[in-house]
């Protein structure tokens, strides 16, 4: 039982300090997610190929306006800052499929 209250308070340690790391990354005050800032190689590629339409316009719209506002050296305004708890992760299920398709395909070729 002595544990349990080291866990929760190491729990509360670093979920502070992921929304401060969050917030001051700065894609947030552009209205940007994390998946919008992913490099993109040839498996993201492909995962972005296989958004759905809407998902595929909202990041491109969020690109071009967090573009927009760089280049204008502004930020967007602190109600349309993305919050850590808003944030999803709306391209790993494409990524993840992408790799572990790429996988079986290599593993096909070595057969």
């Amino acid at each position: 039982m002595t544990g349990r209250p080291a866990a929760a308070a190491s729990s509360k340690w670093l979920d502070g300090f992921q929304k401060w790391y969050y917030s001051d990354a700065g894609f947030n005050k552009l209205g940007l997610m994390r998946d919008d800032t992913t490099y993109e190689t040839g498996d993201v590629k492909a995962a972005i190929r296989r958004l759905p339409e809407n998902l595929y316009n909202d990041r491109m719209f969020g690109i071009k306006r967090a573009l927009d506002l760089t280049m204008r050296y502004q930020i967007s305004p602190k109600e349309q800052w993305t919050k850590h708890e808003e944030d999803k992760l709306y391209l790993e299920p494409y990524l993840k499929k992408v790799i572990r398709e790429r996988k079986e395909k290599g593993e096909r070729a070595k057969k």
